[in-house]
């Protein structure tokens, strides 16, 4: 009898194991081919949405979705003034036809240009509102692509960004950037300490099984 409990203690154990390495090391399944990437734009001076898919236009989708890689950009803490913006462009990323997420970008503002993000997004996704500052040739690269903007000239020096920009000091908020921080590394562990609760129960579980069967 003994020997049939730790045996199943084992099998247990192993299954535990096994599902707890799939869950942390599984690559994806392997599925449909994932759909080409695309921008749709709306705004001042476009007659109909104006439309790029990666496989026809591949430099100008890599250019836009450049713009909106917020990961790159400088958060804005402060709301721009509306009569400083300017007029607004919607870029709305695509996956295939599906919208996935939407920006409004500014490309004419005071001061330089600035990124909207709304917090209702296409996919569902949970986000807050949030305002970044763009690159400095958000223009140039909105008129390469088909909206008809006045050419410019300050993106000639300073590569992938796009050139040089003096940030606002109004702009920068080192408290709410550190929140945020804090705030990720709080889901972190808060989610290493529900699987340690997890694999602490199962153990509890089996150890008062092999207690009762051993009476």
């Amino acid at each position: 009898m003994v020997r049939r409990v730790r045996r199943l203690a084992a099998v247990l154990l192993g299954g535990m194991a096994a599902v707890l390495l799939a869950l942390a090391f599984a690559e994806p399944a392997r599925a449909a081919p994932k759909p080409a990437a695309g921008v749709e734009i709306t705004g001042h001076g476009l007659a109909e949405p104006l439309r790029l898919q990666e496989d026809s236009h591949p430099e100008h989708v890599k250019a836009l979705l450049d713009q909106v890689s917020l990961r790159e950009l400088v958060r804005q803490s402060a709301k721009p003034k509306p009569a400083d913006l300017g007029p607004k462009y919607t870029v709305v990323v695509l996956a295939g036809d599906v919208a996935k997420q939407t920006y409004d970008l500014y490309p004419t503002a005071v001061g330089g240009p600035r990124i909207h993000r709304p917090a209702k997004q296409p996919d569902g996704r949970k986000t807050s509102a949030a305002w970044f500052l763009g690159r400095i040739n958000m223009s140039e690269t909105l008129r390469t692509a088909g909206v008809p903007l006045e050419r410019t000239f300050e993106a000639i020096s300073g590569g992938a960004g796009g050139g040089e920009r003096i940030i606002p000091e109004d702009a920068l908020n080192p408290a709410q950037d550190i929140n945020e921080a804090f705030g990720e590394l709080r889901r972190l562990l808060l989610l290493n300490v529900a699987v340690m609760l997890v694999i602490t129960l199962g153990l509890a579980g089996i150890a008062l099984l092999i207690r009762r069967r051993t009476r």
